[in-house]
């Protein structure tokens, strides 16, 4: 009765071989958007192909894989060549790929690289520009579409942590070509307002999907927020520029919001703790400081104060003693000088500093006798004039010139007459 029944593996192989028989399955052609991607250590490579409604798992072996020329990742869309088969152990189908080319999103991701790289030399992803994320907001920005998931995520992850947070939407286009100016001219109105942190982002897609938030002009604004910038676009394995230059990226929206605000019970539990410790430590400083002062009060000089003052007393006396010795030496050297005079040669005997000065001035007195003229013209001697120059030689006196003699006690005025030269 159960021969009827099937295996597992029976039913498996079975399919495995319709696939494998059916000619429109040996050559397949696809286009779709990449995702799952892995590069495996074997040289494989493992991802899935996705369109919007539909996935097939692939697996490239790395014969294969070493053929491709460029490096691939989610969100690529790509053409692929391969056959569809069943992987027995896991009873899927999948499509075992031969060939695979870049389906024009080439060139999207050249544009990203080139403006990450301008963007980058420029600083505009230094870390020394990324602002402080409050740990505790008050008002925080949102800017994403209106309806969707990402903004039922973030409002009730929001409201889950810290209901007392308000939160204001800015409805914003997320996608399309209209998409970059909606999206800077929300940053720039959320300027306006007393935010303390501004979440940007949307829900996963295809790179041509996030494109927006690759727009250079998307990038300065947020680089020119005065409002902390948190960047949650796409899902985690999705980068975007926007990711590079806000001041925090978050791999999801769910987590953007618990990035941006604290969980309320964990705030609770550690303000207990806080007033746990706030209270130990007043605690131990008022015990502290009444053992302290149980110290000073049962201190000797406290109970001694006297004792305070007698080194400094000791001292005093000490300073004085000194004082008084340096004082009367002083004095006692004053009077033995005073003695000393008393009893110098000057003082005890002044005539004879007298008398030897009276001889001094009387020798004197007579060198200047002696030379005195007038004295030697007392004795007969005289001095000639000629206009008023005593006159040494008669070779400088001619006839009739008018001459002054001067004698010992007045004056002559003469007239030569005539004049004798000695041979």
């Amino acid at each position: 009765m159960n021969d009827k029944y099937l295996t597992v593996s029976a039913i498996t192989r079975y399919l495995k071989a319709k696939f494998d028989t059916d000619e429109n399955l040996q050559v397949v052609f696809l286009k779709g958007e990449i995702s799952n991607f892995k590069a495996h250590t074997s040289g494989h490579f493992y991802f899935s192909i996705k369109d919007e409604s539909s996935k097939i798992n692939a697996i490239m072996f790395r014969s294969n894989a070493n053929k491709v020329l460029f490096k691939p990742a989610d969100g690529m869309k790509v053409l692929i060549t391969g056959r569809v088969s069943v992987y027995e152990a896991m009873g899927s189908y999948q499509i075992y790929v031969d060939e695979m080319l870049e389906d024009g999103v080439g060139n999207l991701y050249i544009a990203f690289e080139q403006l990450k790289k301008k963007l980058q030399e420029e600083g505009l992803f230094d870390e020394k520009h990324k602002k402080q994320i409050p740990r505790i907001p008050k008002r925080v920005g949102i800017i994403t579409a209106s309806t969707g998931a990402a903004i039922r995520d973030i409002i009730t992850t929001i409201k889950r942590r810290f209901p007392i947070c308000e939160t204001i939407l800015f409805p914003t286009l997320v996608q399309g070509e209209n998409a970059k100016d909606d999206i800077v001219k929300n940053i720039e109105r959320a300027q306006d307002y007393d935010l303390d942190v501004l979440i940007l982002g949307r829900g996963g897609g295809s790179i041509e999907d996030l494109w927006p938030f690759n727009e250079e002009i998307v990038a300065r604004a947020i680089y020119n927020s005065k409002i902390p910038v948190i960047s949650a676009v796409g899902h985690e394995v999705d980068f975007t520029i926007s990711d590079f230059v806000a001041d925090l990226r978050a791999p999801t929206p769910t987590a953007a919001a618990e990035l941006a605000v604290p969980n309320m019970s964990d705030l609770k539990k550690h303000i207990d703790q806080l007033s746990i410790r706030l209270n130990e430590g007043i605690y131990k400083k008022v015990n502290y400081l009444k053992l302290y002062l149980d110290s000073v009060k049962n201190s000797f000089v406290i109970k001694n104060p006297g004792i305070m003052f007698e080194n400094k007393k000791q001292s005093l006396d000490l300073m004085n003693d000194k004082l008084n010795n340096l004082i009367l030496g002083k004095v006692d050297k004053f009077k033995n000088e005073i003695d000393k005079l008393k009893k110098s040669y000057v003082l005890t005997t002044p005539e004879l500093l007298y008398k030897d000065e009276k001889v001094k001035l009387k020798n004197i007195i007579d060198k200047l006798e002696l030379l005195n003229p007038l004295n030697i013209l007392s004795r007969g001697y005289s001095i000639t004039y000629m206009d008023d120059k005593a006159l040494k030689s008669v070779r400088n006196v001619k006839k009739d010139s008018v001459l002054k003699v001067k004698l010992y006690d007045g004056m002559l005025k003469t007239k030569v007459i005539d004049i004798e030269e000695d041979n």
